[in-house]
């Protein structure tokens, strides 16, 4: 299956799951991956960004720094992908790392476009929701080898 593929499927899946808290209901410990230091700093700061973004759909302000700490996390999930494929990886979280890192700059631009309430709204949650993902897709419980 293409990584395209995949991370569209993954998307579609965590999204009709619903948000929910890392590590929130898991009987078995999070994929060995989350315990590293690239993936626990991609989980600290996608967490950190819903937060934010949470606050901004409750009524303040964008931060200033919004925008460049969105970069940094696509650039972070990018390194992610790239040293899972390094590492010979043919599993499911390479390709979304990847996908969440081309859409993170597309989220960020639908959030800034938005030209009603309602559509900034929208757009602040499909961000959160995809910030959401970000942190579910390190912190699942692995199936198979990574």
């Amino acid at each position: 299956m293409s990584c395209d593929a995949a991370a569209a499927l993954a998307f579609l899946w965590l999204a009709a799951t619903g948000p929910v808290s890392p590590g929130a209901g898991l009987s078995t410990p999070p994929s060995a991956v989350a315990l590293e230091p690239l993936f626990a700093d991609i989980v600290k700061r996608a967490g950190a960004l819903r937060a934010q973004v949470d606050s901004v759909r409750a009524g303040k302000a964008l931060p200033p720094t919004f925008k460049t700490q969105i970069g940094e996390l696509a650039a972070l999930d990018m390194q992610g992908h790239l040293l899972l494929a390094r590492r010979g990886t043919d599993g499911d979280l390479k390709c979304i790392l990847r996908g969440i890192s081309q859409d993170l700059p597309l989220k960020l631009e639908a959030v800034t476009a938005a030209a009603t309430p309602k559509d900034r709204d929208l757009a602040l949650r499909d961000m959160a929701y995809l910030l959401n993902d970000n942190v579910e897709v390190i912190t699942a419980p692995s199936s198979a080898p990574v």
